[in-house]
């Protein structure tokens, strides 16, 4: 037989079980409607278990483990089409489609930010490129920017969440379990680092480099090259206002090119990144929920229960809606034994009914689970 009398014979058999998996979803949604009567769960674990190990002995060995995974697919759609036949009405996502609906059209151009840092930090470049006309609070930490948006000092605070070269900035994502919050927009910024100095300064008469975490991580080779000894700042601007007040020559700072305008301090070196492409993403926060037109990203919190299988059940919903899950982010929650609390980021569209279906599902079936705002990224 040539390819394409075997692709006839597979076009074949695919027919056969098209025909057959609607046979049995139809069969699973009456199962659906048996357990909805009855106050049964739609998962079964004990039944997936048996069915698994019956099929697997009637196939040939060298195909039970890809019989396996095969039904524990078709498990996942079923529960999930059972859920969706089953699921009870949404308080959330009725509130999301009236925020959706109420939102204006367009982000306002001028708004009161909370910012971390001072001048010259790269949360303040986020923040301008969000709004074109913000009025700047500046704040020491990350905690004092959420808690001056929750106290309604600021209508928005913006916050960087991780970066492409050093990962997340685990400190705002511990932060955000604590704090009442949506995410309204985010943005990715590139990042190019400079050693800055001042007047007089040269590299080989640098001792002691000062910089954010984030930054001494992205230019850690550098820094190891020079052997010099590095100080941890708030962010890169104070580092830079630090280099400046001292008056030193022996000291330098990494950050922007635009603090060393700003504090007045010479570019000592521009090739100071590990890696040339270094973007960092900012996420602007509000303390109502605002969902703007063409909103695609969503962002979700949850907690799972201490078991195995757990966290497999939740990311087994986004792949039976076809959802892309594009983060997702683990934290210890404080005073717990091992358990931690996950962040999500999909792609999916507000207005889908995929999404609405998620939501609906994770509404009424996680323990703990926290809508933190869908929203555009550019």
């Amino acid at each position: 037989m040539d390819i394409k009398d075997l692709r006839q014979e597979i076009d074949s058999i695919d027919n056969q079980l098209v025909e057959l998996f609607e046979k049995r979803m139809r069969t699973a949604s009456a199962i659906a409607d048996y357990k909805r009567a009855n106050g049964l769960p739609v998962s079964d674990k004990g039944r997936e278990r048996e069915v698994i190990n019956k099929v697997t002995e009637k196939i040939s060995p060298e195909f039970s483990e890809y019989t396996r995974v095969l039904y524990q697919t078709i498990f996942d759609v079923s529960c999930s089409y059972q859920r969706s036949i089953n699921s009870k009405k949404s308080a959330l996502l009725e509130k999301i489609e009236k925020v959706t609906a109420e939102t204006p059209k367009e982000r306002p151009n001028r708004a009161t930010v909370a910012c971390q840092g001072v001048e010259g930090a790269y949360s303040q470049h986020a923040c301008e490129k969000i709004f074109t006309y913000p009025s700047i609070m500046y704040f020491g930490g990350f905690e004092d920017v959420f808690k001056a948006v929750d106290s309604g000092l600021c209508r928005y605070g913006i916050l960087p969440v991780e970066n492409s070269a050093a990962g997340s900035v685990n400190q705002v994502y511990d932060l955000m379990s604590k704090y009442n919050f949506y995410i309204t927009h985010s943005t990715k910024l590139c990042i190019e680092h400079k050693l800055l100095a001042n007047s007089g300064a040269s590299i080989s008469s640098i001792k002691e480099i000062y910089s954010h975490e984030q930054a001494l991580n992205q230019c850690s080779a550098f820094i190891s090259s020079l052997g010099v000894k590095a100080h941890v700042c708030k962010n890169t601007a104070e580092a830079a206002k630090i280099v400046a007040e001292s008056g030193r020559t022996d000291i330098a700072a990494i950050g922007s090119k635009d603090c060393a305008e700003l504090y007045g301090l010479r570019v000592l070196s521009g090739n100071v990144l590990n890696t040339q492409n270094n973007y960092t993403r900012f996420i602007c926060i509000s303390k109502t929920p605002e969902i703007y037109p063409g909103a695609k990203k969503t962002s979700l919190m949850l907690t799972v229960p201490h078991k195995p299988g757990s966290l497999y059940n939740i990311i087994a919903r986004f792949a039976a809606l076809g959802l892309n899950l594009t983060k997702l982010e683990s934290r210890p929650i404080s005073g717990s034994n091992f358990e931690f609390m996950f962040y999500f980021d999909i792609d999916a569209s507000v207005y889908s009914p995929e999404f609405k279906e998620l939501i609906a599902e994770l509404e009424n079936d996680c323990e703990a689970f926290t809508y933190l705002g869908s929203y555009t990224e550019d």
